[in-house]
Order: C-alpha cells, then sequence, then structure tokens
C-alpha cells in the first residue's frame, strides 16, 4: 500500500498553433515542470509509477455523447484553420491534432488510479494529466477541458467496481460547471465545489455557480458550491480590465481568500457533509489557479510545481508545514460560508444538529433557464501576480526548507517491546530513554511517578517528547501507567513548554483534570473531552462530556476541537487518552490523524496501558500517515449534547474568531 502517479509523456503532445493569448497559458509545461520538481525533492520515487493508457471510446461513453466524442476524434485530421475555427465555437478551448490522444490518455490516467486505489494495489494516488477535465460538458468542450476526466472516473467506479457513494471535491478559482451538470441530479455521487463567484461576475458566470444550487430530484442536496463573494483583503484588481463589468457597476470588491478561510470552509461545510455521506471512494479534481502567487484563472508554473509538490506528500502522509497569518475569517467568508449552511441543511442532519436554520423555500435557481457554456462570449481574463503575491509565494515556498520532514516520522514507545504489534515497518520502536537524573527531577513533585514503572515510563515519555521538539520525530505514541496518567501529563505539558513549544494544545480524553497551577498565559490550551459538564472556566481551559452518538462526536470535533486547534496555532499537541477515556478506536484515531493539521504533524500521544494494544497500533498508522477507520453510520447526536457545544461556542466564540461561523450567534457577516 502507498501511493500512486500516473503519468504519460505524451499528454504533453498538444499545444496552442496560433496566436490567442488567453489560452497560450495551457501549455505542456504545466505538467512537465510539475514532474520536474517532483524528481527533484525525490517524490516521485516515492510512488508507484504508473504509465497512463488511452480511454476507450466506451468509456468516454459514460458522460459524453457519441456525436462529441467523434467530433473531437475527427479533429486529428484537421488542419491549423480548422481547428481554430472549430475551437472558436467554443469557451476559452483550442483543438490540435494531437488533442483527441491526449484527451484519452487524461481519462485512461484518471481510470487505471481508481483501479489501483478500488483493487487495494495502493492506498491513494495522483493521475498527472492535461488537459484538464472539470469544465467540460456531455457534448462541450469548455475551459480547456475536452473530456471530463474526473467525472468519467466516478462512472468507471460505480460501473466497474459497484461503488454506491462517491465524493468529488473540486478546488479551482473556477466553478467546475460540468461535472455538476452530470451529477446533479445523482444521489450517489456527492458533488463539492469552492470557486470564485464575485455574485455571478466570474467566469463562467452562471446563476447555478451559487450556493443555492444545491441539485435537482433526487439529487437535492448532493450538489455543494460555496462561492467566494469578496474579501477585504488586500489584494485588488482593476475593474477597466476584468470581464462582465460595466462603468456604472458598483466598485470591484478586492478578492483574495487566506488560510483561516478555507479551514473554515472544510470544518464548517465539507467535512460535516462529508462524514455524513460517508464516501467509499474520494475523487479531486485539483485546480491550483487560486494558489499564491498565480494570475487569475492561469497557470503560474511554480507555484503549479510546488503545489503539486505539497499535495504528493501528503497522500505519502507526510506532515504538511503549519498554516501561517492569523486564523481570523473574513467576513464575506463566513456570509458564503454560512449561505451555503443555511441552503445545504433542509438535507443534511449535520447541519441541522450544529443549529443551522434549514430554508425550505424552493430555489430560485431552475435547469431549464441555465445558459449553455457554448453561447458564452465572455472569456476569462488573466493578469500576473501582485507584487504582495509573489513575495508571500516565496515565503511559502521557503516553508519546506525552514521546515524539513523528520529523518523519522512515527516512533512508539512501549512499556515492554511487543512483537505481536503489527505496526508498519518503518514506524520507530523506541528504546531510548531521558538520563535518569533528568527523569527523577520531573517526577519529584509527583508521589504517582515514585514507583520504578512509572519512572521508566515517564524517562520514555520525555526522551520521545524532546526527538519531537528537535526535529528528529515528526509524532508518537507513548503508553502509561493507568495509575500515572495524569502525573505524565502533568510532566509532558511543562516539560514541553520548557523545552521549545511556544503553544502547547493538550487534549485530553477521559478522567484527567488539568493541573491546578497550570497558568492561562496563552502558551497552553487545555480541552477535555469527557468532563461531567460543558464549561469554559476561561478562554484556556475547556470541558465537554463524551458525546454519546456518532453524529455528537464529530460535531464536537469538527465545530469545537479543530476551530480552537487552529485559531490557537500549537507548535504541539498532545493527546493524552487517560482511564475510562470511552472513545472507540476509530474516534481515537481520528482525533489524532485530524489534529496533525494545525501542529505541523507535531503530535504526541500517551495512551493509558489499560487500553487495546490494537489502539496503539491504529494511532501510529495515523499519525504515520495512514487514513483514520472509518466511524461507520451516522446517527444524530442527542439534544443534550447538541446544547451543550452550543453554549460552549458562544462563550468561545469572541476569543476564537474560528468558532464564529459554526454558531447561530456567528451568522452571516459575523467577524
Amino acid at each position: 500500500m502507498g501511493t500512486a502517479l500516473v503519468y504519460h509523456e505524451d499528454m504533453t503532445a498538444a499545444r496552442l498553433l496560433w496566436d490567442d493569448p488567453e489560452c497560450e497559458i495551457e501549455c505542456p509545461e504545466r505538467l512537465t515542470t510539475a514532474l520536474e520538481r517532483l524528481q527533484q525533492r525525490g517524490l516521485e520515487q516515492r510512488c508507484l509509477q504508473l504509465a497512463a493508457r488511452e480511454a476507450s471510446e466506451a468509456e468516454l461513453g459514460l458522460v459524453h455523447s457519441p456525436e462529441y466524442v467523434a467530433l473531437v476524434r475527427g479533429t486529428q485530421a484537421l488542419g491549423t484553420g480548422e481547428l481554430q475555427t472549430l475551437s472558436g465555437q467554443y469557451d476559452a478551448v483550442y483543438f490540435h491534432p494531437s488533442t483527441f490522444h491526449c484527451a484519452r490518455l487524461a481519462v485512461g490516467a484518471a481510470l487505471q488510479l481508481v483501479d489501483a486505489v478500488l483493487a487495494g494495489a495502493v492506498r491513494n494516488g495522483l493521475a498527472l494529466v492535461r488537459p484538464p477535465g472539470h469544465h467540460s460538458q456531455r457534448a462541450a468542450a469548455n475551459g480547456f477541458c475536452v473530456f471530463n476526466n474526473v467525472a468519467i472516473a466516478a462512472r468507471h467506479a460505480q460501473r466497474q467496481h459497484g461503488l454506491h457513494r462517491i465524493l468529488i471535491v473540486d478546488w479551482d478559482v473556477h466553478h467546475g460547471q460540468g461535472i455538476q451538470y452530470i451529477f446533479e441530479d445523482d444521489p450517489s455521487v456527492l458533488y463539492f465545489s469552492w470557486h470564485r463567484y464575485e455574485h455571478g461576475r466570474f467566469w463562467p458566470y452562471l446563476r447555478e455557480s451559487d450556493a443555492d444550487a444545491v441539485g435537482q430530484g433526487p439529487g437535492l442536496g448532493f450538489t455543494v458550491n460555496l462561492p467566494w463573494n469578496q474579501s477585504p483583503g488586500p489584494r485588488g484588481e482593476d475593474p477597466a480590465v476584468l470581464p462582465g463589468r460595466a462603468s456604472t457597476d458598483a466598485p470591484w470588491p478586492q478578492v483574495g481568500m487566506g488560510n483561516a478561510d478555507y479551514v473554515a470552509a472544510f470544518l464548517h461545510v465539507l467535512l460535516p457533509v462529508a462524514f455524513e455521506f460517508n464516501p467509499e471512494l474520494v475523487l479531486v479534481s485539483a485546480g491550483f489557479d487560486s494558489a499564491i502567487g498565480d494570475p487569475e484563472g492561469g497557470y503560474h508554473l511554480e507555484s503549479l510545481s510546488q503545489s503539486v509538490c505539497m499535495m504528493v506528500q501528503a497522500l505519502l502522509g507526510d506532515p504538511a508545514p503549519p498554516l501561517s497569518g492569523p486564523m481570523v475569517p473574513h467576513g464575506s467568508a463566513l456570509e458564503s460560508i454560512q449561505s451555503v449552511r443555511v441552503a445545504q441543511a433542509p438535507h443534511w442532519m449535520s447541519l441541522q444538529q450544529q443549529g443551522v436554520a434549514p430554508v425550505l423555500s424552493p430555489s430560485p435557481y431552475s435547469p431549464e433557464g441555465r445558459p449553455s457554456s457554448l453561447l458564452l462570449t465572455g472569456r476569462p481574463e488573466f493578469k500576473a501576480a501582485a507584487t504582495q503575491d509573489v513575495a508571500a509565494l516565496s515565503s511559502l515556498l521557503d516553508q519546506p526548507r525552514l521546515n524539513p520532514t523528520p529523518p523519522v516520522r512515527t516512533a512508539v514507545a512501549l512499556a515492554a517491546p511487543d512483537a505481536a504489534l503489527a505496526l508498519p515497518s518503518d514506524v520507530l520502536c523506541e528504546e531510548g530513554s531521558a538520563p535518569q537524573e533528568e527523569t527523577q527531577a520531573w517526577a519529584r513533585p509527583h508521589e504517582a511517578l515514585a514507583q520504578d514503572r512509572a519512572l521508566t515510563a515517564l524517562g520514555k515519555v520525555l526522551y520521545l517528547l524532546d526527538r519531537i521538539l528537535d526535529g528528529q520525530v515528526s509524532s508518537g505514541v507513548a503508553v502509561t501507567p493507568a495509575c500515572a496518567a495524569a502525573a505524565t501529563l502533568d510532566v509532558a505539558i511543562r516539560c514541553g513548554l520548557s523545552h521549545g513549544a511556544q503553544r502547547l494544545l493538550c487534549l485530553a480524553v477521559g478522567q484527567l483534570d488539568r493541573p491546578p497551577d497550570l497558568t492561562d498565559d496563552g502558551r497552553n490550551l487545555w480541552l477535555n473531552i469527557g468532563g461531567k459538564e460543558a464549561a469554559a472556566l476561561s478562554m484556556f481551559h475547556v470541558s465537554v462530556p463524551l458525546p454519546g452518538t456518532t453524529g455528537g462526536f464529530l460535531s464536537c470535533v469538527l465545530a469545537l476541537v479543530l476551530p480552537l486547534a487552529y485559531s490557537f496555532q500549537p507548535d504541539l499537541v498532545l493527546v493524552a487518552l487517560g482511564p475510562a477515556h470511552g472513545l472507540r478506536d476509530p474516534q481515537a484515531a481520528l482525533l489524532a490523524a485530524l489534529l496533525r493539521g494545525p501542529a505541523g504533524g507535531r503530535v504526541l500521544a500517551l495512551v493509558d496501558e489499560e487500553s487495546t494494544p490494537q489502539l496503539v497500533v491504529v494511532l501510529a498508522r495515523v499519525l504515520h500517515g495512514e487514513a483514520a477507520p472509518s466511524l461507520g453510520p451516522f446517527s444524530m447526536a442527542s439534544p443534550e449534547d447538541v446544547q451543550a457545544l452550543m453554549q460552549l461556542r458562544g462563550q468561545l466564540e469572541p476569543r476564537w474568531k474560528m468558532l464564529q461561523v459554526a454558531s447561530e450567534a456567528g451568522g452571516p457577516g459575523s467577524g
């Protein structure tokens, strides 16, 4: 099990044969530059490399009409003038004699990747392809897209592998209307897209790109559009060069969404709905034209290649660098997110249980009034990146060098060696221990650490903690005696703060009390799941009962734990599973996996020795980058759990801005 990389050099054959500033950016160098960077970083070598095959015409027919397939096939025999004339009939498209071959390879690469994942040959992978696909429709090319690669891959997974629930996530500066049209009445495919919209003034200028386009018929609720409209950020644009604008229009809003906006979109829209949907396969239509440094709709080769590398590292399980900048969503982002939650609430229990009041009035969007992309006269415009974008990109690209992946990704410290544990082969079984005098000095204030067994376990915890803080190990799991769980956690907190962590998040699960003399100095955030009641004793001391249902647990994690974690931006996360913690193994694994993000992968899990050995294994696997096991069917949170969570959010929201959109008090326009 690993990561596949599917590619074929023939996909670089098609290129623009005439002068067209709009289309020239879709060039072969998009693939070659990305592949070169993968090779330079040693990432290609870590993947299972597969050569793409051509999709058959029958496979293309899973989505596209026979007439359209025949039309594209016919471009192989056309001259340059005929190709230019045909291209002009579509919006932002060019054809080349090699287009049919390249487009079939792009689809075939996606199909090979689906087959490899579903056959269990790999865990995940990347199909590095061109031409792109998400704008392509049943009988029309659009926006550089010829065949809809991801849509065909989804249909293939259904027909050939019998899947019933597929999630498509489409991140791109433009709305993937082609995918939406294909699946808008299909409840077996959940389509999510975030895209720049500007109240319909940004390409492709479609009414159905707005939040209230939620699907049709049996597919109601299975189309989720998150339209970005405006932002008070520093980046603005000259309205004179943008399409669809008249001189009498209101001033063009400034645009540019930040880390906090995208994280809020994940936590408060995509992840709640995705967990409830419980997909059997996730397909990502990955566009990088909204990345820092990229001109609007264009393809900045450096930004693109770096983005591809970061994505492959994530697929391989490497920890991502911590997010930079203040984690405060823009007001316009909160408005967009809330509008999506309101539009989707009638269809998803996960949103209803977070206090989103559903709006049951019919959507003003009508598919009969949908404009054909073939008839659109507007074209996307492209501008060079602003000076501040280039500087921001340089800073972003420096991060992997300043925060290199540690030599050891995950280590496990056991009370005694256990050959029966089915750990991944490259997870280190740590046998080292902190110096005895140092361990005894830390243990001295705690009577529970006086026993030899507890002292030995503490030494291993301190050694592993130091290895994480000095960059030798990314994450770890340590087993502690039940009688010394609270004392060991207290020492780990103090040691972490004194040995280099500027901000430490402690997530304590079960019967673990906050150390009484731990101060609210802003350097530590204590969050207890399993407390007797919901309480915010301070902005840095929060307790919530353990929810009793899958839905309640997910709401607690997505609407409380993660917003707090991303707002706090810790250097280190301690996850302590104390006596009678009450979590099922998949729940504990999901917590640990999701908490890798806020701290750049630096997570140390402390596990009570009375827990099952399998818990140690599953924690080590997710911290190593594997997916957490499924939580199982979604069940609604209890009224008591909903009320407790809403009460806490209301108390904490003024200090922790990532909570805002998750509560009724936040509402549209808050922040």
